[in-house]
């Protein structure tokens, strides 16, 4: 009976010990994740609205988890301040200059804050310093505007499904001109028509340069043309003497 008794005890130490370790080792990796036992510097930012942000969201910085959101209070109907807990070691590469904006981890995730790089020659964040906010694009709003254009997209396919049954019924000139064949045949015999036309224009060109009538104009034009290449050359070499 005694030696249940102390085996019940070592068990009960055991599963005591046990939870402790778990408490401790969960109060580390949490306090880790919340910069519990980092030093950190503090910043803020003022939204109009925060999209569900909440106190314990991660900052990001150039893709890294750098802090996390300490506070967050309405100012007034229009202001909400955000303070921010960066990790100390972060705090040389956090510029004046940078800018802060609400985002999310994925699709339908945490929210997040993320802060922009800032510029090489600006000067260090202070203490407490507040940095310009961009404010976040609300899912209601792309939900609407991808309903309209979803609309829209609905409003040109049935369209182009009407020209194109059209078409192929023959209605209208495309469907005209792509089904009856009477109009496709006018329209070879127009191009040939043409061609027919242009080789007879040339041949009369021709003659027109062998005509006694039109001899001194075309040989003026051709002495022109000469006169113009020799210009041309005697300032090519002229420049070429300078």
């Amino acid at each position: 009976m005694e030696s249940h008794s102390q085996k019940y005890k070592v068990r009960l130490g055991l599963f005591v010990a046990g939870g402790l370790a778990i408490f401790v080792l969960a109060i580390f990796i949490i306090g880790k994740q919340k910069n519990l036992f980092n030093p950190v510097f503090k910043l803020t930012a003022t939204f109009y609205n925060v999209s569900g942000l909440q106190v314990g969201n991660n900052i990001r910085f150039s893709g890294i988890n750098v802090g996390t959101v300490d506070n967050i209070l309405i100012i007034n109907d229009s202001t909400v301040r955000v303070d921010l807990l960066i990790r100390k070691e972060v705090h040389p590469f956090i510029k004046s200059d940078c800018q802060v904006a609400i985002g999310s981890e994925g699709l339908i995730g945490d929210k997040l804050l993320t802060i922009t790089q800032g510029s090489t020659d600006a000067p260090l964040a202070k203490e407490g310093q507040e940095l310009v906010s961009t404010e976040p694009v609300e899912t209601d709003a792309i939900m609407a505007s991808l309903e309209i254009t979803a609309r829209n997209a609905e409003i040109i396919t049935q369209q182009l499904a009407e020209i194109m049954i059209k078409i192929n019924s023959g209605r209208g000139t495309m469907g005209r001109l792509i089904q009856d064949t009477t109009i496709a045949e006018n329209l070879n015999q127009t191009i040939v028509n043409l061609k027919t036309s242009s080789k007879g224009l040339d041949e009369n060109m021709k003659a027109a340069k062998h005509s006694i009538l039109f001899k001194g104009y075309f040989k003026k034009k051709a002495k022109a043309a000469e006169e113009k290449k020799e210009d041309a050359k005697d300032q090519k070499a002229e420049e070429e003497k300078k």
